[in-house]
């Protein structure tokens, strides 16, 4: 284990600027991201981008958000304190430092999901990792696959072997590729639903939801995440004319950062940090 901090090598608004996603998916994502929605960025091919994707979306977590890197083969688990009921075969040991690990406040940091390195997560570490978001723990993480099928099918498979009913805690899928100019696109943004219980207990299991997808014709993203309105806005604990507004809000302040330029990496964390949301529409007044 060890903590990630610091700007990213290039800036989500460098990201958008080069068309790799746009404004408004980068929108949505910010406010997913700011309640720790777990976020997998999947690409296929090798050089496609999904680490400088991963990486640039962190800017988007709360500032106070601790961020810890999984160490691979060499991990432990020791520092999680629920890592024996998640099934990783060990005792938690607290940190050196005293600094609890919190749910609320903790996303685990995965390279990738594979064996093709020793720093990479896999088998039982990944499967751990991925139990982890079933208890608010944020996940950021990067997998070979084409498709969200690609992600699901790798993650069930033999040593991870995760049931279907732990991978709807993946939370947002972006799909990647690389064009033949060389440009890079998110060309697939899924919402993975998670398994929940109805007011009666009875569990309820909906099939993911498209957020955006990439038309090659005319180089644009298509946004669908308005049909799932009301769950996004309950994911991240806002009423969902509330979640509309954050997303304007943050849509257009991005638009700004792009059009000013404002693309370096530390400039730029520095002015996603800089926002203030609106205050929700049914807040109690204070000044009467």
């Amino acid at each position: 284990m060890s903590d990630f901090d610091g700007p990213a090598d290039r800036s989500i608004v460098s990201l958008i600027a080069d068309g790799a996603l746009d404004t408004e998916l980068a929108a949505t994502l910010w406010v997913l991201l700011e309640a720790r929605v777990p976020l997998i960025v999947a690409a296929e091919a090798q050089h496609v981008g999904k680490t400088t994707m991963l990486d640039a979306l962190l800017a988007f977590l709360p500032p106070k958000t601790r961020v810890v890197r999984l160490a691979g083969e060499t991990e432990t688990f020791g520092w999680l304190p629920q890592a024996s009921e998640l099934g990783w075969p060990g005792q938690a040991t607290p940190p050196p430092n005293g600094d609890p690990i919190r749910p609320q406040t903790t996303v685990l940091y995965a390279a990738e999901l594979s064996d093709h390195l020793p720093i990479y997560t896999w088998g039982k570490a990944a499967q751990v990792a991925v139990r982890a978001t079933s208890i608010g723990y944020g996940l950021a993480a990067t997998i070979h696959a084409d498709s969200l099928d690609d992600v699901f099918d790798g993650l069930r498979g033999w040593p991870v072997r995760l049931s279907d009913d732990e991978l709807s805690h993946l939370g947002v899928v972006l799909v990647m590729r690389r064009l033949d100019d060389d440009r890079r696109r998110v060309v697939a943004a899924h919402y993975v639903r998670p398994v929940a219980r109805d007011v009666h207990g009875h569990l309820q299991r909906l099939g993911p939801a498209v957020l955006a997808t990439w038309d090659a014709d005319t180089d644009t993203f298509e946004h669908f995440g308005w049909g799932i309105t009301p769950e996004l806005a309950r994911r991240v604990g806002r009423a969902a004319g509330d979640l509309e507004i954050e997303v304007d809000r943050r849509r257009e302040h991005l638009d700004g950062l792009v059009t000013t330029g404002v693309a370096e990496a530390r400039q730029a964390l520095a002015a996603i940090r800089a926002y203030r949301p609106a205050a929700p529409f049914d807040a109690r007044r204070t000044d009467a």
